[in-house]
This record gives structure tokens, sequence and C-alpha cells, in this order.
């Protein structure tokens, strides 16, 4: 059983200071976008109980995550492998399986790529194992995993609210064209949120933002790029300095918005056309952090069986 799930950009990211449970409130407009990770799982007999028997990753990226491949988990700290664990345990399922993902996300790049495997990891030992969850079910499970895995099970454009697990589906008019420039090395979301912590000990709680939404609702691309925001940016900066050249290629190749994607490092561009993308793209290529780039468009469908 093979599911395709997107990557997600955060077209707002509002952070409000830390909770007593160590999370941060968040305001997270998530947008998916045309670049996709499989997770395909199979029948494994290596094991007596459900769950996980071994999981094993792929570039399909046409050879741009060769150094982020090597970053992948092949066990239970993966965070699909902890997805189909989860399911088995709170269904029963007594099959065991093999897990294997098709990366095209980078890792540790701001884009969720863990939580969307995660989320395809749900889908596709649902449909294996003939589970029969509903979909606000695996929502749930999904909640549980961690803050960005139940967007991919939703796709399209979302805010979500809480810590960012609580979705509410949003108007996108247009489609929107992409450039994703990849760094050699990821950056951790703890580190960075520690970061945001200690450059704004005093966040105000996160808001919306009216005008992002109204823009993104009336398919106008230089207004949402004229509105995009991301509170973790500086800290971003902070921890990788080399991304702020990136960033300024991307602008002066006319890009209508430039920002790091989420907890970073991978910086994100949004061109007035497709054409205008592999334009920009080739611009940011020039960038000393830059090793790699993506045009894409969004937004998408979230986690679908192939």
């Amino acid at each position: 059983m093979t599911v395709r799930v997107p990557a997600k950009v955060n077209l707002q990211l509002a952070v409000g200071p830390a909770r007593e449970d160590g999370y941060h409130d968040l305001v997270n407009v998530f947008h998916a976008v045309a670049l996709f990770d499989e997770v395909t799982v199979t029948g494994a007999a290596t094991r007596p109980t459900g769950g996980p028997a071994g999981l094993t990753a792929e570039d399909a990226s046409g050879g741009g995550l060769a150094s982020h491949l090597a970053r992948v988990p092949l066990d239970s700290t993966n965070l699909a492998w902890r997805a189909a664990e989860l399911l088995a345990r709170e269904t029963g399922a007594d099959t065991a399986v093999h897990l294997h993902v098709r990366k095209a996300i980078p890792v540790a790049g701001g884009m969720a790529g863990g939580s969307a495997d995660a989320a395809a990891a749900l889908v596709a030992c649902d449909a294996f194992w003939g589970t029969g969850l509903q979909h606000r079910e695996l929502l749930a499970l999904a909640a549980r995993l961690g803050s960005d895995v139940a967007f991919p099970l939703l796709g399209g454009t979302a805010v979500g609210t809480g810590r960012g697990e609580v979705l509410d589906p949003a108007e996108c008019g247009a489609r929107l064209h992409w450039v994703f420039a990849l760094s050699a090395g990821g950056l951790s979301t703890p580190e960075v949120f520690a970061a945001y912590d200690r450059i704004r000990p005093g966040a105000p709680a996160p808001q919306g933002d009216p005008v992002l939404m109204t823009a993104l609702a009336q398919g106008d691309a230089r207004a949402v790029g004229a509105a995009l925001g991301n509170d973790l940016q500086p800290a971003a900066l902070e921890l990788r300095p080399a991304l702020a050249e990136t960033l300024d290629a991307g602008r002066a190749a006319g890009a209508l918005g430039a920002f790091v994607s989420g907890s970073g490092p991978t910086c994100a561009f949004l061109a007035r056309s497709a054409e205008h993308a592999h334009q920009v793209a080739a611009a940011v290529r020039s960038a000393p952090d830059c090793v790699h780039t993506v045009t894409c468009h969004g937004d998408v469908p979230g986690a679908v069986v192939l």
C-alpha cells in the first residue's frame, strides 16, 4: 500500500511565548505544495506482533537529497515508524509491516517532511490493516504524534492554532508558484525555538493576519508575497547567518516574497509564474549555502492512496 503526501510551507508562522508544557501557541498558515514523499507499507514476517519490522528510505529527488537522506533515522525514532506503532497499538493490528519511504521533501528543512511521512504511514497502515478509522480519528492520532502531522492528512491551505494541530481549512484562490532553496545541513527545531525564546522573551500571544487571508482568498499573489511572515526567521538566521545571502539572492531576482520556511534552513520564494520560478531558482543557486533548488506549485491535496 503506497500513500503520497505533500510538503508544506508556512505562509504565516506567528509564535507565542513558551507554555508550561514546553510547546508554544501558534497561528500557522499551512500551504501544501507539490513536493511529495511516498510511504509504502508491505507485510513482514520478522515480528510476531503488529507495527514496523523495519524501515528503509531512498532519494526520489533525482539526486538533490543525497546528503539529506543520510539524516533519515531508520529505527523507532523515525516519526513514520512511531505512527505505525501507534496505530497498531490503538487498533490491535497484529500483522508486522515494513515501511519504505521515497523522499523528495528535505530532511530537517522546515517543510515537515518527517511529519508528512508519519501522516502517510497512518493512512497506508490503516488501509493495509483494514482498520477502517474515520478521517477524524486519524487526525486525532496525528495530533498525538506531533504538531505538524495532522496537516498533511488535510492538505490544501489551512490555519493551524493551538500548537498547530487544530486546523481550519482556508481558501486559496490561485495557483501559487514556489522556489525552495535547500541547504547542505539541517536546523534542529528545538534549537530554533530555544533561540526564539532567547531573542524574544516577551513574545505576545500569536495573532492571525487578515490581510494575508484576504490575499489568499482573492488569489492575489503579489499581496500574498507582501504579507508572508515567519516569527522564527530571526532565530534561524542567528543560527545560520548564511541564509541571509540566499534570501537576498531571491529578492534580487524579483521574488514576490522571500522567507525561511518554518524552522529552516530551507528558504522559500514566491514567484510570479512558473517561468519566473525557474529564473529565481537559477539566481539563488549561486548563494553559498544553497546546494539544491526545487520549483513547484501549491496548494495541493493531502495524503492520497496511490
